[in-house]
């Protein structure tokens, strides 16, 4: 590709770098997720358990040099976390609330699970995925609920 090319569809090499990264962390959720936008439990575990994965195949596979872009990276995958989560939360019954309380609990859930997953991916030998997993899950169904429909025991 010559630089013409590359500079009609990106700034800088940290706008491709970006958009490579978003690529790769929607994909991982497309390929997880199903194809239904409900709101469930099951659903939920899946998302969440897509995260940790990421986040800990992230880490795993970075260098040295990548640390320079990793916030580029964290933020780009937080940002698409959110979107996704505002998107399912519209797809159900939101009456009484606002939009922008909607947008602020889309924010404060995704962070929840992101920044967890995040802190986890980090340092996984202190605690196992499973531990975390499960008590992000605990934590996010409570604030989920009334979007999302429950999964018989």
């Amino acid at each position: 590709m010559n630089r013409t090319t590359f500079y009609a569809h990106f700034q800088d090499k940290y706008d491709f770098l970006e958009y490579w990264m978003t690529e790769k962390f929607q994909m991982t959720l497309r390929d997880r997720l199903p194809e239904e936008p409900r709101c469930n439990a099951d659903n939920l575990r899946i998302l969440i358990q897509a995260i940790f994965d990421f986040l800990l195949r992230f880490q795993q596979y970075s260098t040295p040099g990548d640390k320079q872009f990793e916030a580029i990276f964290e933020n780009a995958m937080h940002q698409d976390l959110q979107r996704l989560l505002l998107k399912r939360i519209n797809e159900v019954d939101t009456q009484g609330f606002s939009q922008e309380k909607l947008e602020a609990m889309a924010l404060v859930i995704s962070w929840g699970i992101f920044g967890s997953a995040l802190q986890w991916s980090r340092n996984p030998q202190d605690r196992s995925m499973e531990t975390m997993f499960e008590e992000v899950i605990e934590v996010i169904s409570v604030n989920l609920a009334p979007f999302c429909e429950q999964t018989p025991s």
